[in-house]
């Protein structure tokens, strides 16, 4: 179902509302403009509305090209290595990871190390700064990115900052899982084949701009 701004804009009010907190807290956000963004040079052209497209199960044994585009642009931009994008999850009928259908990249970044910790924060940082222009997560709207989960927090395309995150809620929860020892990624489908802006350098689709799809509750996602 497509939403117009207003409905957009009320959904993340709601998003924050849900959250307590966490706009206050450094690291979740809401985002400041970061220095060179690479967001800013495609500032011109109008950008991905966002939202969020469901995995339904086991599509792929290879990795989608813009997962692997976006685990070589993580190489080239941030510390840490790949610890890989497939992986065969379903969660019941019709549901499944991101990483059942090749893209989700999962990158290590150990939140227990001081220094590994920071370049995790910095690269959330970057992707959910707004652009020149003021729009919010431009650098994942464009690349297509739809969560991001690291630490306990957890972020899902169109929330105005990362909220915390279900799977932490169960006792004696392990840290692969709380995702306290890498950074998950996910992409939507356009992300996921490189049809988004910061790979095609072009402007998306008129109804590509317009699409919205509300990101799932957090309790829904366990990844």
């Amino acid at each position: 179902m497509a939403l117009g701004r207003t409905s957009v804009i009320a959904l993340m009010a709601l998003v924050a509302v849900a959250a307590p907190g966490v706009a206050g807290a450094a690291w979740t956000g809401p985002f400041a403009r970061t220095a060179s963004n690479p967001a800013d040079r495609l500032a011109a052209l109008p950008i991905e509305a966002g939202g969020y497209d469901r995995a339904e199960g086991c599509t792929r044994r290879t990795a989608a090209p813009g997962a692997l585009a976006l685990a070589s642009w993580l190489g080239r931009t941030t510390a840490g290595t790949s610890w890989g994008v497939v992986r065969c999850e379903r969660w019941g009928a019709g549901s499944a990871s991101l990483h059942a259908e090749g893209r989700a990249v999962d990158w290590r970044l150990d939140a227990g190390r001081p220094a590994e910790r920071r370049a995790a924060r910095r690269l959330i940082a970057l992707l959910l700064a707004p652009d020149r222009k003021g729009r919010p997560a431009a650098l994942a709207r464009r690349m297509g990115v739809q969560e991001i989960i690291f630490d306990c927090r957890g972020w899902f395309g169109g929330a105005p900052a990362l909220g915390p995150y279900a799977r932490c809620r169960a006792k004696g929860v392990d840290r692969t899982t709380a995702h306290r020892d890498h950074v998950h990624l996910g992409l939507t489908k356009d992300g996921a084949a490189k049809r988004t802006s910061f790979w095609t350098r072009r402007a998306p689709a008129p109804d590509k701009r317009e699409r919205w799809t509300p990101p799932p509750p957090l309790d829904l996602l366990p990844d």
